[in-house]
């Protein structure tokens, strides 16, 4: 049938009808909420490159996370910055580590709010690279080592999902096999599999002080212009046990959110990184777009394309409002 019999405005005349005809709907449960925590006591330091996220030490990280798991976050994921760095990163690994300890004191006081942990060195590292380096190359195998170590620790802590984040090839099945061969066959692994190197990642390089002293991250990370290499990734991950798998970032790629959760069926999740965060914010304090508007699109667009878990800076802002 053609206009005028059919005439597709007809479900866009009031509010009421287009809530009932609404494809994609929001809710409290596809939400992460990323935090940063630091050494000492007291602190809540607002990150400049991105307004109103915040460096917390582990006794306000616990406060803040009360008020998240208030207003109905279910899910976290941490990322930590640690008293010193050293060449491997020996910190993110270590029993009293910064992530250790944030996990275990999140447990004792709000124990129904899942952890995720990011793995990776990148954060602990003095050369700023998510693994070992030799003659300023990243060296694959003898990292796997390491983040199987940092994993295992995360899930010895407390922590609900591992969730590695270097792109080293081989490195969900080392973690699954140190898993569980320890006892934490439970713990789910959450891929980064399909990680870009991309230049919306800015911000988040000030907050956790991670940016490299040489180099990029292009020699590890996925090149922009490449979707086909993408569905491999997340199939060798699939392969070696990993049992959610991400896209990130999350906007400038929904074609592979989409293509992923059309070839596997996964879990997908799908983070709105730094940079895509902190553009929304600099455009609405400038007054150039609607920030509510915008975020609400923003997401809706990530979990149209088929984001099953959607990570990002704007959870605490936008779950209240959602069922």
């Amino acid at each position: 049938m053609r206009f005028p019999i059919t005439r597709m405005r007809r479900l866009r005349s009031s509010e009421t009808l287009r809530h009932l005809v609404q494809e994609t709907h929001l809710t409290r449960w596809d939400f992460v909420y990323p935090l940063f925590v630091v050494p000492g006591e007291k602190k809540r330091r607002e990150i400049k490159s991105m307004p109103g996220c915040f460096h917390f030490s582990i006794d306000m990280l616990v406060e803040e996370v009360k008020e998240i798991r208030d207003l109905g976050i279910p899910a976290i994921i941490l990322f930590g910055i640690p008293e010193k760095k050293d060449a491997i990163g020996s910190e993110a690994y270590a029993e009293q580590g910064i992530i250790q300890r944030a996990v275990r004191a999140v447990k004792k006081s709000v124990p129904d709010i899942l952890i995720i942990t990011d793995i990776c060195l990148c954060e602990y590292t003095d050369h700023g690279h998510c693994g070992l380096i030799s003659n300023q190359q990243i060296l694959n195998d003898p990292t796997l080592e390491l983040l199987a170590k940092t994993a295992f620790s995360h899930a010895d802590a407390g922590a609900d999902i591992v969730a590695p984040s270097d792109m080293m090839d081989g490195r969900v099945a080392a973690i699954r096999k140190i898993l569980d061969e320890n006892g934490f066959n439970t713990i789910p692994i959450m891929s980064y599999a399909a990680k870009y190197a991309s230049a919306y990642y800015g911000p988040f390089r000030e907050a956790a002080e991670s940016a490299p002293l040489f180099g990029d991250r292009r020699a590890y990370q996925m090149d922009p212009a490449n979707g086909r290499e993408a569905l491999r990734e997340v199939l060798l991950d699939i392969e070696e046990g990993a049992d959610i798998v991400m896209v990130k970032p999350a906007l400038p790629y929904l074609d592979i959110i989409y293509r992923v959760k059309e070839k596997t069926g996964y879990p997908v999740a799908a983070y709105q990184v730094s940079g895509e965060y902190s553009m929304i914010k600099t455009a609405a304090q400038l007054g150039y777009i609607d920030e509510e508007r915008v975020i609400n699109e923003s997401l809706i667009a990530i979990k149209r394309a088929g984001a099953d878990i959607i990570l990002s800076y704007f959870a605490r802002h936008i779950v209240p409002s959602l069922i």
